[in-house]
């Protein structure tokens, strides 16, 4: 559990730092889970004729053909579906490790520390493996990928969460540094929900955040950043010659709306209701391909809610 000074920062500085909460097995499950993925698909790349011969090449490497010549890792490794249209074979990942990571205990204790013992997995959650800048194609916007712009995670979910309890848990599954582009705050929720626009990626309109203040937030493999739904923040450029890794989870209290009611979320922890917590990983992810299969099939909601003909985006 955190203590009164830890759950002070967060309630008024909007985030914590907390390093050594995911253990070092679960890290290298993972790490593990993801490579037996990135190996699948490397392969069948390969024998269309996209990729060259993976001999010799480590997880990372893979990761840097495939994305040189095109081929798309991200949603195949993603824990969500898209924000765009969803097709029914929109492909995503839900295995026994991700799912360990995400109800580890001491995760739990922490979020519990803040939102009390009543969690529910909130639908809203990606992976972040982020190459080196100088391999991002020019055109590449896309925040789980590039660099994420500055936004408050109020604001990319629908006003239906706008007076949800809830707190994102960023998980470093590499070290976070400031050279290869770990995340940066600027501290304090006083300011309310500011306005949002669909820049780049949704970000907080021109002129609503003093930047000059930011923080930058570096934190080792198995370290959680937890953050306040109003602080505002964003990463940091990858300029190492490596990837950054790191999962985006959030967690908000049972029965309250998610931001995202269309996708799935569940009982990660109750001590009112324990038989009520999910335990097994595949319903999991069969209740993420229900989704896909019933959402492919109607017609498209989008999952952000801002307007760029606004007046605060001009």
């Amino acid at each position: 559990m955190l203590s009164e000074v830890q759950v002070t920062q967060f309630n008024t500085q909007g985030y914590l730092v907390i390093e050594d909460v995911i253990p070092s097995l679960v890290i290298d499950a993972v790490r593990g889970e993801y490579s037996e993925l990135l190996d699948g698909l490397y392969a069948d790349w390969h024998a269309q004729g996209r990729v060259p011969a993976g001999t010799g090449l480590d997880f990372w490497g893979k990761l840097s053909a495939s994305y040189a010549t095109g081929c798309d890792w991200f949603q195949p490794m993603d824990i969500s579906l898209p924000g765009d249209e969803i097709a029914p074979d929109c492909p995503m990942h839900f295995g026994p490790a991700i799912f360990d990571l995400v109800v580890q205990d001491r995760l739990l204790d922490a979020v519990q520390s803040l939102i009390g013992p009543e969690i529910t997995s909130n639908p809203i959650q990606h992976v972040r493996i982020k190459p080196p800048a100088p391999q991002l194609a020019e055109d590449e916007v896309r925040a789980h990928i590039t660099r994420t712009d500055w936004h408050q995670d109020r604001g990319v979910g629908h006003e239906t969460a706008d007076t949800t309890d809830m707190v994102t848990a960023w998980v470093a599954i590499t070290d976070a540094t400031v050279e290869n582009g770990c995340l940066q705050v600027v501290p304090g929720i006083d300011d309310g929900l500011l306005p949002h626009c669909p820049q780049v990626q949704t970000a907080i309109a021109p002129q609503h955040l003093d930047t000059g203040r930011a923080v930058p937030l570096p934190v080792r493999s198995g370290g959680v950043v937890l953050f306040h739904p109003l602080v505002p923040h964003a990463s940091l450029p990858n300029l190492s010659d490596g990837f950054r890794w790191s999962f985006d989870l959030r967690f908000n209290v049972t029965g309250q709306p998610t931001g995202r009611d269309h996708f799935p979320s569940f009982v990660a922890r109750s001590r009112a209701a324990p038989e009520t917590e999910l335990r097994d990983w595949r319903v999991w992810r069969d209740a993420w391909f229900a989704a896909r299969d019933r959402l492919a099939m109607t017609p498209h909601i989008p999952i952000h809610r801002w307007d760029a003909d606004s007046p605060v985006c001009a």
